[in-house]
């Protein structure tokens, strides 16, 4: 005979598997620490669930286990979980997770709490989007999507200028390391394209800040790899959006012509500049038989196999990639006659120029109709052993024979983008955070790799070759998205920037509780 239960427990029952489901914290998930006594007590959850969707990001290479997960409802409970840990006498480390695109861990925080940033948006008075009456810039949360952005800013016929290639990332996270993508040379980084920011400190401190307000902290926090404070509002500039774009791609068997082009386009910089292009982009295509990556689909099915066979050939193409924005009908009449402007004199490949048309919309949010074609075959969710560098241009040339042409041609691991492409460094404010080459033109190298669960220290090897070769020529490189593990790298990573960034980590954070998974005042392992 089976006993009938009451039924107050099954309603108990029901409603425990229901927050489960919708992914409320229980009650009986809370700590039993001393965490338990704050206000926030209650939004704080060590259930499995909880703790191993904050263990692992993009990269699935790094597993650190935090001791719970705040899901907090407002800014304020962010505020009143650091400033009660920074008063606790035995404080815990925090780290924000936004989407947790980060690829060595940079968002964990292992024994100490994860701060679930996009629990925000379940709040009806969340910081969202909002545009000004004149128009000119939006205040969004620090947890928003930047696709989000997009779409919102869209509707008032608006937009940001300065984006990455990918925008299912937060404003806090990318504003946190800098931002970048192909509008770079132009518009500068998102980092230099920030009004104002509402940041909690590690002190639990609530500050705005702004190149005039508190600029100690608005200048530390950009580029600031999360180690001063948390993001939860930024105040974004905007312009009129465009509607369309006309999108090129141009194919290079020798590296000398590709960068004289690349760097030729984006002398022509200034964000006034109606003819200037608006954004430059180079990548390479590797001897692997077949277009099947990341970019593959921009190029006609008639086209591909000379493009293979091109490919064949050098071993290594160096494709240029532009574009050019236009507003309305008018303009689209003269894109066609400025692009052939931009065109005259660049020494790419006869015959191998391709072009085409599509909404600004498309062109920004390209990445995720290859992202949704990953997932659906598996390959999205597997290891991401990324190496992202900053290069100064006189050491290019090296780079390229003895990197490109040497460890990754030899190695043949080439399964994701690798990009390539030059930026302006008067686009970028020496006073924030972020490191940077001295030269006035550097390039961005980035390894976007993806690797099965049983080999990706062949690619991690890699990465660690491509960083040997480096520092045995001399080249002075600097990582952007960063991973070291000593504080020597650490210092040499900043350069001049260090004494400032350890006196400012001692303003707002002078207990080390924030981002730990950086491991630049405090281990992570």
């Amino acid at each position: 005979m089976v006993a009938a239960f009451p039924s107050y427990f099954t309603v108990i029952m029901l409603l425990s598997r229901l927050m489960a489901f919708i992914g409320i914290p229980k009650n009986d998930d809370v700590l039993s620490s001393n965490l338990e006594d704050l206000d926030i007590g209650s939004k704080l959850s060590r259930g499995p669930s909880a703790i191993a969707s904050s263990s692992q990001d993009f990269g699935l290479i790094v597993k650190s286990v935090p001791q719970a997960v705040l899901f907090p409802s407002s800014p304020q409970d962010i505020a009143s979980l650091l400033k009660s840990n920074y008063n606790s006498s035995a404080p815990f480390t925090v780290a924000a997770r936004g989407n947790s695109h980060s690829v060595r861990g940079q968002a964990m925080a292992k024994n100490g709490v994860v701060v679930d940033m996009t629990w925000l948006n379940k709040n009806p008075n969340k910081i969202g989007i909002r545009i000004s009456n004149d128009g000119k810039y939006a205040d969004v949360g620090g947890q928003q999507l930047w696709i989000d952005v997009l779409n919102v800013t869209l509707r008032s016929g608006l937009s940001p200028v300065s984006w990455t290639d990918y925008l299912y990332l937060t404003v806090g996270g990318t504003l946190s390391n800098a931002g970048i993508s192909g509008q770079t040379f132009r518009y500068g980084p998102q980092i230099s394209n920030v009004y104002e920011m509402d940041v909690i400190t590690g002190k639990g401190d609530f500050v705005t800040c702004s190149p005039n307000n508190n600029s100690d902290l608005f200048f530390a926090v950009l580029g600031g790899l999360g180690q001063f404070g948390i993001i939860t509002r930024a105040r974004i500039p905007l312009e009129t959006a465009p509607k369309r774009v006309k999108w090129i791609r141009m194919f290079y068997s020798d590296f000398t012509a590709f960068s004289r082009d690349q760097e030729l386009l984006i002398s022509k910089n200034e964000r006034a500049d109606k003819n200037a292009l608006n954004y430059v982009e180079g990548s390479l295509l590797l001897n692997q038989g077949s277009l099947e990556n990341f970019r593959s689909t921009f190029f006609p099915p008639q086209d591909q196999p000379k493009i293979i066979a091109l490919i064949t050939k050098y071993g290594i193409v160096y494709s240029l990639e532009i574009v050019k924005y236009y507003y309305d009908d008018q303009t689209n009449a003269t894109v066609d006659k400025d692009l052939q402007q931009q065109l005259q004199g660049l020494t790419y490949l006869p015959g191998f120029l391709f072009e085409k048309g599509v909404s600004y919309v498309e062109f920004l949010n390209r990445v995720r109709s290859e992202e949704l074609k990953l997932r659906s075959k598996g390959l999205w969710d597997v290891p991401h052993p990324w190496l992202n560098l900053f290069i100064p241009k006189s050491r290019m040339t090296d780079f390229n024979h003895g990197v490109f042409k040497g460890i990754v041609l030899q190695r043949k691991i080439t399964i994701g983008p690798l990009l390539v492409y030059p930026m302006n460094r008067n686009k970028w404010d020496d006073r924030m955070s972020a490191s940077i080459p001295d030269e006035e033109i550097f390039y961005t190298v980035g390894f976007l790799l993806a690797s099965g669960f049983d080999n990706w220290q062949a690619f991690d090897d890699q990465n660690k070759a491509v960083l040997r070769f480096c520092e045995k020529a001399g080249i002075e490189v600097k990582q952007y998205l960063p991973h070291y593990t000593t504080k020597e790298d650490w210092i040499t990573h900043f350069g001049s920037k260090w004494n400032a960034f350890q006196q400012r980590k001692q303003q707002f954070d002078p207990k080390f509780l924030l981002s730990p998974g950086q491991s630049i005042f405090n281990s992570n392992s």
